[in-house]
């Protein structure tokens, strides 16, 4: 007992000051993606010829990067030589409508809060059920992290739930495979009036490496109304949790 206690009083606390202190997150993370548009060449396409899944268009001579689509691999930025492209380390790149994932935006809110109503429902307790929808189990697992204590999402009143008749919404992974169609369906309809639905990671808004593949649905978008679209392959902890709380209106919503 004695030896328990001399270990965690030397471990100390271990819980991250979020979101009161940003987290401090490696440089080799890639985060939201930025681009010099005085730096890019009207008729250069190295970026958009890198990307291996579509998510980079051209219009005139601007570009702009859905990260709905964007696994993050940086193959992009590696391909331009003029350094109009990069990944920077903030995290904060969850959304409340599918073209605010395209970047650059208009400073545009990042996440819209929920009305007051649902958040007077859900602000200080949201029970979530996770569907893992035909996912790499990736997400599912920086999903699961957050419960852990480096995290510890219970502190804001967020959980997870074993059944959908216990949750205020869903939580989807993967990119839909016609396997788990009915399935997800059918936990949507288990889950009581008023409810959320929240697409997390790239396979689940835009069917990320899957994607056109007729074993798939790309994502939940035609299938489920979208309140908050998390995206990263994985999405990283702290993107899910800034995301969810910002819903919430738990922080308070700036802009890009």
């Amino acid at each position: 007992m004695f030896r328990i206690i001399y270990e965690r009083i030397r471990q100390g606390y271990r819980t991250a000051d979020y979101p009161r202190t940003a987290p401090a997150l490696p440089d080799r993370f890639r985060g939201l993606p930025q681009v010099d548009a005085a730096r890019c060449e009207g008729g250069c396409r190295s970026c958009i010829n890198a990307c291996p899944y579509g998510a980079i268009q051209r219009t005139g001579n601007d570009i702009a990067i859905d990260m709905g689509l964007c696994i993050f691999c940086g193959d992009c930025a590696a391909a331009c030589a003029r350094g109009a492209l990069r990944f920077s380390t903030d995290h904060r790149l969850a959304a409340t409508s599918r073209d605010r994932l395209v970047v650059p935006s208009a400073q545009q809110a990042m996440v819209t809060a929920l009305q007051k109503k649902m958040r007077r429902m859900f602000g200080r307790s949201l029970k979530l059920r996770q569907v893992s929808a035909g996912g790499c189990n990736a997400c599912e697992a920086d999903v699961n992290v957050l419960g852990t204590l480096a995290f510890d999402m219970g502190r804001f009143g967020i959980q997870f739930v074993a059944s959908p008749r216990h949750a205020d919404g869903i939580l989807v992974t993967g990119p839909v495979t016609e396997n788990m169609r009915t399935a997800l369906l059918d936990t949507w309809e288990a889950v009581p009036d008023p409810r959320i639905v929240i697409a997390q990671g790239a396979c689940a808004i835009g069917g990320g490496p899957f994607r056109g593949s007729p074993a798939v649905h790309n994502g939940i978008g035609d299938l489920l109304p979208v309140d908050l679209y998390i995206p990263g392959c994985p999405a990283h902890p702290y993107t899910t949790l800034d995301g969810l709380l910002r819903l919430l209106g738990r922080i308070e919503n700036g802009h890009r």
